[in-house]
């Protein structure tokens, strides 16, 4: 394929050109060195597929190298041929290294879950063995709108409700901004054979049913531009949440000591909620290791700011006491 690929009589694309100036825009913000290695991980859908041929664009624009990692889940009949296909196509489109990365799903989570820490988990270590510099996936607006709209069902706070990251932990999401038919229009001009993924267009899973049955009826009872204002809202509170959790971790630096992680109860207590809640996570992590549930924080925090001789509260990975006016996290014995 050449990069004339998109362009009609002399004309590029508008869904090819608004898919390479997401992209353009999202290595200006976390640019990529001469001779680096980006992978793209796709499907073989729409959207990581657009992805593909507009990395590829721009790798020759910029002087990065592009390859591409397919993710087999082997969770449907014929999986590893489809995988080899896939690969196959974008071997084609000129991405180097490709791989096809089979992985075990399990059950952890439900499906859905299982599926995506199994995908990350694979895609973090190839980046590591091959020594990318980034992985990119192909995550739209829409897609966006869907986590952001089942965030707000779990009622799992701004956590949740703050949706995907453009860039976090050497992943990338480019095309956030950008929606599912602009991709799918951007493949066709691109003359790609995208494969549509059964799992799709299954109710069984949750994603499904809120992109064929939830969105729909929001966009019909309350009006266009429903995706618009979900993905916006998700921009707004990640801004909000990245704001309060830098204000808590300098609070936490100052406040916490060692040996065992504490801090004194006055130190934390009249801080709002939102505050308190972040530093006693952050306590937690770096005492046990691990992530508190939303019931073990609220307990730990009535230690602060409704004390009435409570006893040691057994959390996840240890045990929080308060003693002689400190807030103590002591992990779990190892015997």
């Amino acid at each position: 394929m050449t990069d004339t690929k998109g362009e009609r009589r002399g004309k590029l694309s508008p869904a090819v050109a608004e898919v390479r100036s997401a992209l353009a825009q999202f290595l200006d913000r976390h640019p990529i060195e001469i001779g680096g290695l980006v992978l793209v991980a796709v499907s073989g859908g729409a959207d990581s597929l657009a992805l593909a041929a507009a990395t590829r664009f721009m790798a020759a624009q910029r002087g990065f190298r592009v390859g591409s990692i397919v993710v087999d889940h082997g969770v449907q009949s014929g999986s590893a041929d489809i995988a080899e296909r896939v690969a196959a196509s974008l071997r084609a489109l000129g991405l180097d290294p490709v791989e096809v990365v089979p992985v075990v799903v399990g059950t952890v989570g439900g499906p859905e879950a299982a599926a995506r820490d199994a995908r990350y988990a694979a895609l973090r270590a190839a980046a590591k063995r091959l020594g990318a510099d980034l992985v990119l996936t192909g995550h739209t607006r829409n897609d966006q709108a869907e986590t952001v709209l089942l965030g707000l069902a779990r009622g799992s706070g701004p956590g949740s409700i703050r949706g995907m990251s453009e860039f976090e932990d050497g992943i990338g999401r480019p095309l956030l901004d950008v929606t599912r038919g602009t991709t799918r229009a951007a493949t066709i001009a691109e003359g790609l054979d995208p494969w549509d993924d059964p799992h799709n267009t299954d109710e069984r899973f949750t994603r499904v049913r809120v992109r064929h049955s939830v969105l729909p009826v929001l966009e019909s009872e309350l009006g266009p531009g429903i995706v618009d204002a979900l993905a916006r809202t998700a921009s707004l509170v990640r801004d909000d949440d990245d704001a309060l959790d830098l204000l808590a971790a300098g609070m936490a630096h100052q406040v916490l000591g060692d040996n065992p992680v504490s801090f004194a109860a006055a130190d934390v207590a009249s801080r709002p909620r939102a505050l308190r809640t972040r530093i006693i996570r952050i306590a937690a992590k770096r005492a046990f290791g691990t992530t508190l549930t939303r019931v073990q924080t609220h307990a730990i925090d009535a230690l602060l700011v409704d004390w009435h001789g409570q006893g040691a509260l057994d959390v996840t990975g240890g045990s929080v006491v308060r003693h002689d006016g400190r807030v103590v996290f002591t992990p779990a014995s190892e015997d």
